[in-house]
C-alpha cells in the first residue's frame, strides 16, 4: 500500500532517470562530447593507446609462460636437469596461437568493427543486442550483465597478481627483498587506489611513453635470447600445440588454462574503442605490441630451452644482472599502468551499468575539465580495494594468485562472441551460414580455455566467480526491484490527462513562477505535483514535465538532445534525452533549450522532486531478505539532485512510502 509519508526510512529517489519507473528513462555521460573519438593527431592515439588499452596484456609475459609451463611440468619444486623440448614448443605454439586467434582476429580485426557509434563494450554490445532483436531482451540483459559482472572480477585480480608478480623480481636482485615483498606490494596497492580520487590526468600522458618503453625493453629482451636456441620459430607451427594437447592429458589442460593468461586484457581493446578510435588501436597492436609479445615469449622458450633452471622465473631471468633492478622498476610502472586502465574501464563500466538501469545511482566524480572520460566513483574504488588486498594477503604470491585468474576473463570471452553472433546476424545482416563460420569457431576455442580454467576452480578459481556472481546477484536485483516499483507505483498515478480536466472545473491558486516536475512517464500526473497542490494548495504560472530519458546510442546529438510540446497555457511537456556514456546535467539542458526558443531563468525556476520510502513485505515478487537488499542498495543511492546536477536551493522534495 503506498500512502504519504514525510517520516524517516529507506529511500529512493523517483520520477526521472529511475528504471524504478521504467528501465528506459534514464540518463548518461557528457554532454558536451558529442565526437566519438577525440580530436587528437594519430601519433598521439596511436601511442596513448598503448599506454591505456594494452597495459594488461602487456604485463602478461610476467607470469604466463612460467605458469603455463609450470603447469605442463606439474610445477616442480626443484630445478630440472632437462625439460623436454616438445613441451617448451607446445606451451608457446599455444601461446602464440591464442594471441593470433582470440586477440588478432577476433577482437582487432572483428570486434573492434562491431561498434555502437564509435564505442565499444560488453554494455555497448548488450545495447546493440536489444536494438537488433526488438524482444527477446531479457536474455541479452542476462548475459550483458553476466560479462559487466565478470570485468569486475578481472578488475580485482589483475592490480593483485600484476603488482605482486612485478615486486617478486626483488628476491633475484638480492634474496634480503624476499620478506618485504608482501609489504610492498601491500603499501603500493593501497597507495594505487588511494590516489584516484585526484584524478590520472597528469599521469595519464605519461602512460604511452613508459608502455612504449616497457614494450621494447620486453622485446629486446626477448630477441637477445632467441639466438639461445632458434628451434623456438617451430612454435609458429599450430601442430605442436594440438600434439601437446593431445599428448599430456590432464596436465595438457592444467596449462592451457594458464596459456589463458596470456591473453588477458582482450576485453580493453573492446572497451576503449571509443576513446582512441579503431585505426590506432590496431596499429598499435601489430606494430609494437604483437611484435612485442611475440619476441619475449620466443626468448623465454629459447632460454628455458638451454637452461632449464631458469623455469621458476624466465622472464626476469631474460635480463642481464645490471639491469635487473631497473627491468624491476619498469615492470612495477607496466604494472601499475595496466592495474589504472582495469580500474578505469571498472570505472566507465560502472556509469554505463548506472545509465542502462543495471546498479543505483552512484556518486560519480570528474576528475579532469579537459578528459570528460576521466571519472572517479568513490564506493567502485574502495570496494575494488577491499577486494584486491584481499586477494593480495591470502594468495601472498602471483603464482598462487594465477590459479583464481583467467575463469573471469575466459567467461567474458564467451559471453561477448555470443552477443557479437547477434549483433553479426542482425545488425550487419550476415546470413546465419556466415555468421557461424566466424563466430563458432571463436566460441569453440574459448569454451575449451574456460573449461580448462575451470579445472583451476577449487584452487582459487571461485574467487572471480564468487565476486563476480555477487556482483550480477546485486544488479538483477536491482533491475528487478526497480520494475516491481514501477508496476506498483503505476497502479496509484493518476492520468495527466484526467488531472488537468480537473484544473479546468476548479482551478487552483496560481503563483509567480516556473516549476518543473521532474517525471519518466508523461501519461501520469508526478506525485510531487499532487503533493504539492495536496499540502501547499497552489500551482506555479508556468508548469514543465520533464523526463530525462537514455536512447541506445553513446551520445545525442545536440539537434536531437531536447523534445518540446505545450499542452496549454499552463502546462508543457519537455523531454531530455541522453547517451548511455553522458551523464544527465539537467541545468546545462535547460539553458540549451534557448536554442530552440525555451527560456528558463533558474531564480524563479523550482525543480519537484518525489522521494520514495520503501518498506519491505517480500510478497510482490522477491523474497523478503531480498527486498531488504534492493532497498539497502536505494539507500546508498546517490540523491537525484546530485546525479543531475540540479540547484539545490531550487529543490524540492517530496516524499511517499511504498511497500514493495
Amino acid at each position: 500500500m503506498a500512502n504519504e509519508t514525510a517520516a524517516a526510512g529507506s529511500t529512493v529517489p523517483a520520477e526521472v532517470g529511475d528504471p524504478a519507473k521504467t528501465p528506459d528513462a534514464i540518463g548518461g555521460g557528457q554532454t558536451e562530447t558529442t565526437g566519438h573519438v577525440p580530436q587528437a593527431s594519430f601519433a598521439a592515439l596511436f601511442v596513448g593507446s598503448i599506454g591505456v588499452v594494452y597495459g594488461d596484456i602487456g604485463t602478461s609475459p610476467l607470469y604466463a609462460f612460467r605458469e603455463a609451463l609450470g603447469g605442463a611440468l606439474g610445477h616442480p619444486t626443484q630445478p630440472l636437469a632437462a625439460i623436454p623440448r616438445e613441451t617448451v614448443l607446445g606451451v608457446l605454439s599455444l601461446i602464440l596461437w591464442a594471441l593470433i586467434i582470440l586477440v588478432t582476429i577476433k577482437y582487432v580485426l572483428i570486434l573492434l568493427r562491431a561498434d555502437n557509434e564509435g564505442e565499444g563494450g560488453t554494455l555497448t554490445l548488450m545495447a546493440l543486442a536489444q536494438k537488433a532483436l526488438g524482444r527477446g531482451r531479457t536474455s541479452i540483459v542476462v548475459m550483458g550483465v553476466i560479462g559487466a559482472a565478470l570485468f569486475y572480477g578481472d578488475a580485482a585480480i589483475t592490480p593483485a597478481i600484476s603488482v605482486l608478480s612485478a615486486l617478486e623480481g626483488l628476491k633475484l636482485v638480492t634474496p634480503v627483498f624476499n620478506p618485504y615483498i608482501l609489504p610492498i606490494t601491500t603499501v603500493v596497492i593501497v597507495l594505487f587506489f588511494a590516489v584516484q580520487s585526484h584524478g590520472t590526468a597528469h599521469v595519464a600522458r605519461f602512460f604511452g611513453p613508459i608502455m612504449m618503453t616497457w614494450f621494447i625493453c620486453i622485446g629486446l629482451a626477448g630477441l637477445i635470447h632467441i639466438r639461445d636456441d632458434f628451434g623456438v620459430f617451430w612454435a609458429f607451427n599450430p601442430v605442436h600445440g594440438v600434439h601437446f594437447l593431445l599428448t599430456h592429458g590432464t596436465l595438457g589442460l592444467v596449462a592451457l588454462g594458464a596459456v589463458f593468461l596470456a591473453v588477458s586484457g582482450c576485453e580493453a581493446l573492446f572497451a576503449d574503442l571509443g576513446h582512441f578510435g579503431r585505426r590506432p588501436i590496431q596499429n598499435a597492436w601489430l606494430g609494437v605490441v604483437f611484435p612485442s609479445l611475440t619476441l619475449n615469449y620466443l626468448g623465454q622458450g629459447a632460454m628455458v630451452l638451454a637452461d632449464p633452471s631458469t623455469v621458476q622465473n624466465p622472464f626476469f631471468l631474460l635480463v642481464p644482472s645490471w639491469g635487473l633492478l631497473p627491468m624491476v622498476i619498469l615492470a612495477t610502472m607496466a604494472t601499475i599502468i595496466a592495474s589504472q586502465a582495469v580500474l578505469t574501464g571498472a570505472f566507465s563500466l560502472s556509469r554505463q551499468a548506472i545509465q542502462l538501469g543495471l546498479l543505483p545511482r552512484l556518486k560519480v566524480m570528474y576528475t579532469s575539465e579537459e578528459h570528460a572520460g576521466q571519472i572517479y566513483l568513490p564506493f567502485i574504488n574502495w570496494m575494488l580495494l577491499v577486494a584486491v588486498l584481499l586477494l593480495v594477503l591470502s594468495f601472498k604470491s602471483s603464482s598462487h594468485l594465477a590459479s583464481a585468474y583467467g575463469i573471469a576473463v575466459s567467461g567474458t570471452m564467451v559471453v561477448t562472441s555470443i552477443m557479437a553472433f547477434v549483433v553479426i546476424r542482425h545488425v550487419w545482416k550476415w546470413s546465419l551460414l556466415a555468421t557461424a563460420g566466424v563466430i563458432v569457431p571463436f566460441l569453440v576455442i574459448e569454451w575449451v580455455f574456460l573449461s580448462a580454467n575451470l579445472l583451476k576452480l577449487l584452487e582459487g578459481g571461485w574467487v572471480p566467480l564468487l565476486f563476480g556472481g555477487s556482483i550480477m546477484f546485486l544488479m538483477l536485483t536491482w533491475r528487478l526491484g526497480t520494475r516491481i516499483l514501477a508496476d506498483k507505483t503505476r497502479r496509484i498515478e493518476v492520468p495527466l490527462a484526467d488531472l488537468m480536466k480537473s484544473f479546468e472545473k476548479r482551478p487552483p491558486h496560481r503563483v509567480p513562477g516556473t516549476a518543473v516536475f521532474l517525471t519518466s512517464e508523461h501519461a501520469y500526473a508526478p506525485a510531487s505535483l499532487l503533493h504539492n497542490l495536496k499540502h501547499n494548495k497552489v500551482l506555479h504560472e508556468n508548469n514543465v514535465f520533464l523526463a530525462v530519458k537514455s536512447v541506445g546510442l553513446p551520445r545525442v546529438p545536440d539537434a536531437q538532445r531536447i523534445s518540446y510540446e505545450k499542452l496549454n497555457d499552463s502546462f508543457s511537456k519537455l523531454v531530455i534525452k541522453f547517451g548511455y556514456m553522458e551523464t544527465p546535467h539537467v541545468p546545462k539542458a535547460l539553458i540549451a533549450c534557448k536554442k530552440v526558443g525555451i527560456k528558463f531563468d533558474m531564480m524563479s525556476t523550482s525543480f519537484f522532486l518525489s522521494r520514495r520510502h520503501l518498506k519491505a513485505s517480500g510478497k510482490l515478487g522477491m523474497p523478503l531478505w531480498q527486498d531488504y537488499v534492493f532497498i539497502g542498495m536505494a539507500v546508498n543511492a546517490n540523491s537525484a539532485t546530485d546525479y543531475f546536477h540540479l540547484p539545490t536551493g531550487r529543490v524540492v522534495e517530496v516524499g511517499t512510502q511504498v511497500t514493495i
